[in-house]
């Protein structure tokens, strides 16, 4: 019987997914953000972030577990978003996100099957492969949809990272503590 998440049922398999995570890896554009880059008259590039995915990230963070950012592009507002966020294992301009993902892997001493990656697009299909949680968008690449054990419900960039944290958070039972409640 599937479980019942904040923003919908979530799946006996996924659910017994989420409660083995121990390291969240999150792709930016797309993820992060709805993927559109703003660029000034001056060339100055922007980016929007949503604060519920950002107060997802910090109760992660303090709730243990660990999270990693993997981007294809180099991008200052992402440094300073991210480490303003706690997240200090941040890899910008990669081309192939399989050798940080090693590096992750080892680093923090997790199997692959304690792992989630959240994605949107063809170039994060390698590392969601091989991971124990594999989640898309649900705006992202129908391809990538199709090959994830969860599509969120909301899009990038408008919550759908917030969507997955709390859903680790609640199959481990840990939501009411990161969020300073008693239930």
């Amino acid at each position: 019987m599937p479980q019942q998440g904040f923003y919908g049922p979530i799946s006996d398999d996924v659910w017994q997914r989420a409660q083995n995570i121990k390291l969240l890896i999150c792709d930016v554009d797309g993820v992060f953000s709805d993927g559109r880059i703003y660029l000034s008259n001056s060339g100055e590039e922007l980016k929007a972030f949503h604060t519920r995915d950002g107060y997802g990230v910090r109760s992660l963070l303090t709730s243990g577990f660990n999270i990693a950012v993997i981007t294809g592009r180099q991008s200052k507002i992402v440094e300073n978003r991210m480490t303003a966020l706690g997240v200090t294992h941040i890899y910008q301009g990669v081309d192939n996100k399989l050798e940080p993902y090693e590096e992750l892997l080892s680093l923090y001493n997790v199997s692959p099957e304690e792992v989630a990656y959240i994605g949107d697009d063809i170039v994060d299909l390698p590392v969601m492969n091989l991971v124990g949680l594999a989640v898309c968008v649900a705006d992202g690449h129908p391809y990538v949809r199709q090959h994830a054990h969860l599509v969120t419900n909301l899009n990038g960039g408008h919550g759908a990272l917030r969507e997955l944290t709390d859903l680790l958070l609640l199959s481990q039972n840990k939501f009411a503590t990161a969020h300073g409640m008693s239930i």
